[in-house]
């Protein structure tokens, strides 16, 4: 009976996420961090996202844990719990799960990283595809497309897993990168190969469970719906998205997949996240070793580790993460950041794909997740390099390329006041509500008026343009040809007169001849 207690405490214990500390216990400044609320609320207040979770997390320990904003844009939504409010991961699903998955296997020699991808996954063959290797999956070298329209003509998860098997490559395999959400499948693939287990059970037996991240799965559970920030409200699903991976391809192969499907809470990200900062320990539990983490996040081609991206000063990372650091984003405003060389990482959550009220909010978003990281590095006090200068201004601060929130125009809805409030001020209510529609569909309707007007107008005017210029034309038409009518009048009377005078002539020359001629018959 104690051994059960025992493990059920220890059991909610690790649920809990990691145990916070004040910014000076780990060498940090709080002032600094200060600096994370106004980065994060901008973002909101830009029309970037409803809300966002964060927690910044140095030497073991949580230090700065904060929800903000809404769930939705509605005024009746909950408000954002670090700990609680669950979010669709996207591609850090190729990362937390999938990579990880791999990682487990290759620590326990079930998977080479060198062996062809047909060995694990025979329909994986033919030509040029023989030649991909599980280790060119990991870096996105593999010659695979960036992905294929499997929710537009699958019709069932195992079509959709076929067609990403039958996939073409688009080059040859080790010559070039492109970021394939068909390679991270083709990996889950082998996973749930070489384990006999699907995806999701395997992580969660192995990983996720072991490690208390009770918040932590694929397709969730009706039981915590509420909890879930929504993403799409227009998808070509047809309706709006709470629960459901966002990404299309995702959801045609079950909702479980290599690329996207995760949903977690940022808490339950800052407990794997030690993990891997503890070399794959956490909490006496092992998931991984220390040599294996090495191996996958270490750069390999490129910006790119095994699975895992890169700090450069791109990707969200910010400009001040060393070397070591690595990392991933996610599609629906999502980023995981390590630093080993610091002892710290930062988590961002948003789901900036809900109904974003700016035009850009992927440069928001951007902005944002440097901004966060900046912010973190800036703010440690005792790091491996020396303490950096505060900069003038953020990304932002500066909010270049940002869009301001488009009009949240609303009609007037009336409601029936409560009860409660009596005869004489639910009179009052109902009349104000009233005054309000009257006013409202009064506007509405002057508007109306006065743009048929002016259409009206315009038309009329128009047309009086044109009567005018058709006018104007018949006459200069009717000059024109009393002009030539007159013209060949005049002619024709010239050369009647001209014809009338030589036929006189003519008249009188013959008779002055036969004159002649008789006088001289005369003589």
């Amino acid at each position: 009976m104690l051994k059960v207690i025992v493990t059920a405490l220890t059991l909610a214990y690790a649920g809990d996420g990691l145990p916070s500390k004040a910014p000076d216990a780990v060498g940090m400044s709080a002032t600094r961090l200060e600096s994370i609320d106004r980065v994060v609320q901008r973002g909101i207040t830009a029309g970037g996202y409803p809300g966002a979770a964060v927690v910044v997390g140095r030497k073991g320990a949580a230090v700065w844990e904060k929800g903000f904003g809404k769930l939705s844009w509605s005024p009746a939504s909950s408000a954002v719990d670090a700990e609680r409010t669950i979010y669709d991961v996207a591609s850090l699903s190729k990362v937390v799960g999938t990579t990880t998955a791999v990682m487990v296997l290759y620590d326990e020699k079930k998977v080479d990283l060198d062996a062809p991808v047909f060995r694990y996954l025979p329909a994986f063959s033919g030509g040029s595809r023989d030649l991909v290797t599980v280790r060119e999956l990991l870096t996105h070298t593999s010659g695979l497309p960036a992905g294929r329209d499997l929710w537009r003509r699958a019709r069932s998860p195992q079509q959709a897993r076929d067609m990403v098997l039958e996939t073409a490559l688009a080059y040859h395999p080790g010559t070039n990168y492109i970021y394939s959400d068909l390679g991270a499948d083709l990996l889950g693939m082998i996973v749930e190969a070489v384990s006999g287990q699907r995806l999701d059970i395997f992580l969660n037996n192995r990983v996720f469970g072991p490690l208390g991240m009770r918040d932590t799965y694929y397709r969730p559970p009706d039981s915590v719906r509420y909890r879930i920030a929504p993403t799409e409200v227009t998808p070509p699903r047809g309706y709006p998205l709470k629960g459901e991976v966002h990404d299309e391809n995702a959801y045609a192969l079950g909702g479980v997949a290599g690329h996207a499907g995760l949903f977690s809470t940022a808490v339950d990200l800052s407990i794997f996240a030690q993990m891997m900062l503890n070399g794959g320990t956490y909490d006496g539990v092992q998931i991984l070793t220390e040599p294996t983490v090495a191996l996958f996040t270490r750069r390999a081609t490129g910006h790119r580790a095994l699975g895992w991206d890169t700090a450069d000063g791109d990707y969200g990372s910010g400009r001040y993460l060393t070397e070591r650091a690595y990392g991933h984003t996610g599609y629906t405003g999502t980023s995981i950041w390590l630093d080993p060389d610091r002892q710290m990482f930062v988590v961002l959550l948003t789901n900036r794909v809900h109904a974003a009220k700016a035009q850009r909010p992927a440069r928001i978003i951007a902005d944002i997740r440097s901004d966060l990281s900046d912010a973190a590095v800036l703010a440690v006090l005792d790091g491996p390099t020396p303490v950096l200068a505060m900069p003038d201004a953020f990304r932002a601060d500066s909010r270049i390329g940002w869009t301001r929130p488009k009009p949240d125009i609303r009609p007037v809805r009336c409601t029936k006041a409560k009860r409660s409030r009596g005869a004489r001020s639910s009179r009052r209510s109902r009349v104000k509500c009233s005054a309000a529609s009257r006013r409202a569909s009064s506007s509405r309707a002057v508007k109306s008026v006065k743009a048929r007007a002016a259409a009206k107008a315009k038309a009329k005017k128009s047309a009086s343009s044109r009567s005018v210029k058709a006018k104007k034309a018949s006459s200069r038409g009717s000059a024109v040809k009393a002009k030539r009518s007159t013209a060949r009048s005049s002619s024709v009377k010239s050369r009647t007169a001209e014809s009338s005078v030589r036929s006189k002539a003519a008249t009188r020359a013959k008779t002055s001849a036969k004159k002649s001629t008789r006088t001289a018959k005369r003589n």
